[in-house]
């Protein structure tokens, strides 16, 4: 092979090569999003299904979000947990009222607050109205008792641990019944580690703890992120254990500071207790 052909061939290889990365970073992972489902339910009959979006980073209601709730609509979940980082401004909360109206208003819907509904000085009444409207609680270090069938079980909510007042034991307070399986909705996945040491003494009968706030990295080289948000800890994406408690830790849906991701595809969850 010549060196001039050698050369404009290697030249487009790394043009072609440089287009995917590009379509990949700024569309197909951010876009194309990854269900995962998890079935915790030890065998059970009378299972309870539970959708999990996170860090949606609402700017706009796009193509990828209007698939969400038409999937969503599909599953008919016993409830749709959106574990913070829903809208990120006042100004959106006109967004979050559109969005919301895609989805079935038969299905709950259960949100926590993350650091960004802090940080844009999001008013927690004017969220709730909104969330109201569409079959919907926002639980503040609060219990969510969750019926189906001859079934229950808790959904406790946490505050954010960066910009709000996390607080595991207040929230405990809340509970009728102590026995009863629950699910912990907590954004930022380092509080877990309080929850872990506090519920050793209160013996709660936590089934998983679910966070986001990661983005599982949003841009990431062969499993090494570039930048995790305060709030972390040692956590990134997926399954841990932190004092014998499963926690899953989402990748979330959309971004944040740079427009893109990379190894970190957006995700939305099943859960099965």
């Amino acid at each position: 092979m010549r060196r001039r052909t050698f050369f404009k061939r290697l030249f487009a290889y790394i043009l072609g090569l440089s287009g995917l990365i590009v379509l990949d970073a700024f569309w197909f992972e951010k876009y194309i999003i990854q269900w995962t489902d998890f079935d915790l339910s030890d065998g059970g009959q009378e299972k309870i299904k539970l959708v999990q979006l996170s860090d949606i980073h609402l700017r706009e209601v796009h193509s990828a979000l209007t698939s969400i709730a038409e999937k969503v609509n599909d599953l008919m979940p016993d409830a749709l947990l959106f574990t913070g980082d829903t809208i990120t401004r006042k100004s959106r909360l006109n967004l979050l009222n559109e969005y919301l109206g895609l989805f079935d208003d038969k299905i709950p819907k259960i949100f926590i607050y993350g650091n960004k509904e802090y940080s844009g000085k999001v008013p927690l009444e004017d969220f709730k109205t909104i969330v109201k409207r569409y079959n919907g609680i926002v639980l503040i270090n609060q219990n969510y008792e969750l019926i189906k069938g001859h079934r229950k079980i808790n959904i406790l909510g946490i505050d954010d641990f960066v910009g709000g007042n996390a607080d595991f034991a207040k929230s405990i307070s809340t509970l009728n019944d102590k026995s009863l399986e629950t699910v912990v909705l907590n954004h930022c996945p380092e509080y877990s580690d309080t929850i872990g040491e506090q519920n050793s003494e209160q013996y709660l009968n936590i089934k998983c703890i679910l966070s986001g706030h990661t983005h599982g990295g949003q841009i990431t080289f062969f499993g090494k992120e570039l930048f995790k948000p305060s709030g972390s800890g040692i956590y990134l994406k997926g399954w841990y254990k932190t004092k014998e408690i499963s926690m899953y830790v989402s990748k979330g849906i959309g971004t944040t500071i740079l427009p893109i991701r990379f190894w970190a595809r957006a995700e939305a969850s099943i859960f099965y207790i």
